[in-house]
């Protein structure tokens, strides 16, 4: 597939692996990169061939975040509230967290602001031993910019979201683990490992009906219980009426394992 040198973008067996490759700049996110990963995603999420991504980092860092020598040059032209990278941001983040396909963050070192919201959007997080989780925004006099107001009191409550955010605290995997920031932990080398059989498991599985359970639970927030029940009987006659819903009944019926399609 066709890449750019700042992200490196690999198709195999149901699987896209995203790949943030501008290692000298710990992989902060530039308005070029930010734009081109969020048309990537776009086009992976209409590839029939695509069921899960995967999103990592080359070098030391899963991403520094933004990246303050565009900032700085901003600045210095008095464009810093006008040059566009919030909005390239919050477009990526919108588009990421709401792509169709389960997507998996392998976050390989240090995850600071932006880049720590980068693997906030996805559906699940895996953390090598040394991976290092900061918010970076009020040390910089800053209040976030790319999310993680929106989903740290989600995912870790909201007390341990003010503690990250407020105090701008350098948390350790073992911490991101415990506070519920990753849902597993694993050992530098044996990340790919545990990624790669993490991501194949999610490509074998039913991904129409991941869809439609990712956007339950992303509109679950803003229903009350019967309006979500009424939502959820839809999803299921959707995924009933579907090739691997089908597939899924032969299969229980046949006493084997189902072989599902993705659609």
């Amino acid at each position: 597939m066709t890449t750019q040198l700042a992200v490196l973008c690999q198709k195999e067996a149901g699987i896209a692996h995203l790949t943030l490759n501008r290692v000298e700049q710990r992989n902060a996110l530039d308005i070029p990169t930010l734009n081109f990963l969020h048309d990537t995603l776009q086009t992976l999420n209409d590839d029939p061939e695509v069921r899960v991504v995967v999103l990592t980092g080359n070098g030391r860092s899963f991403c520094a975040g933004a990246d303050l020598a565009e900032w700085a040059a901003a600045e210095a032209r008095g464009e810093l509230e006008s040059y566009g990278w919030t909005e390239a941001a919050h477009r990526l983040m919108a588009r990421l967290h709401s792509l169709n396909k389960p997507t998996i963050a392998a976050i390989n070192g240090t995850a600071v602001g932006a880049g720590m919201d980068l693997a906030l959007c996805c559906d699940l997080r895996v953390a090598a031993q040394s991976a290092r989780f900061k918010a970076g925004y009020t040390s910089m006099a800053y209040a976030p910019d790319a999310g993680a107001s929106w989903h740290l009191p989600r995912l870790i409550g909201s007390e341990q979201a003010k503690r990250l955010l407020f105090l701008d605290e350098l948390w350790g995997a073992e911490r991101a683990l415990a506070t519920g920031l990753v849902g597993e932990l694993c050992a530098d080398e044996q990340l790919p490992a545990v990624v790669a059989e993490l991501a194949q498991r999610l490509a074998n599985g039913p991904t129409f009906a991941f869809a439609q359970t990712k956007q339950l639970i992303r509109d679950g927030a803003h229903r009350d219980l019967p309006a979500h029940l009424h939502a959820e009987q839809a999803a299921g006659l959707l995924c009933g009426r579907s090739a691997d819903g089908a597939e899924a009944l032969r299969a229980s019926l046949e006493k084997r394992a189902p072989r599902f399609i993705g659609r």
